[in-house]
């Protein structure tokens, strides 16, 4: 008889996680400290790190659904502008991650993964938009830090509001 196991790598990482909170952060909020108080101390050494968030997004030419050429490169710029913005979601909200893994006879049977990304993204500036090769555009967009500290302040807002 077959044993199944199902590891949650999610919830693994919730507990990873507690226990090294402390590391990952300058200081811990005393138990006193106003909610939005506490979400500041967290935010702040994320943010410190470097003066702008740059990403780069990327999409191919010949999948876009259109048969006119320049239209399908038209497509293409942005779908590469899309998935730039879509990099500095991720560097500002950070990712959600569900993971599960299937092990029969310690061997793994199946793996799933899904990444969700969600936020606001606004104020990031459109650095360059290249042809990267006869197929592919690069989008490149840049997003200063004092911006980065309102999305961070807005969504925490938003999230406190959504608890009530």
């Amino acid at each position: 008889m077959k044993k199944l196991f199902v590891i949650s790598a999610v919830g693994a990482a919730v507990l990873l996680s507690a226990c090294s909170s402390t590391q990952l952060f300058k200081s811990q909020a005393p138990a006193r400290e106003p909610e939005h108080a506490a979400n500041a101390t967290m935010l702040a050494p994320m943010v410190e790190k470097r003066e702008n968030f740059v990403a780069t997004g990327y999409a191919v030419i010949s999948v876009q659904n259109h048969k006119n050429p320049a239209q399908q490169r038209l497509l293409a710029i942005r779908a590469s502008k899309l998935d730039a913005y879509r990099a500095l979601t991720e560097q500002v909200y950070g990712q959600q991650l569900d993971a599960n893994t299937t092990v029969s006879d310690m061997t793994v049977v199946n793996d799933t993964f899904r990444a969700k990304v969600e936020g606001i993204i606004y104020g990031a500036q459109l650095v360059s938009i290249t042809p990267v090769s006869d197929d592919t555009y690069e989008t490149t967009m840049s997003l200063d830090r004092a911006v980065v500290q309102d999305l961070r302040r807005l969504y925490l807002t938003q999230l406190a509001m959504r608890g009530r």
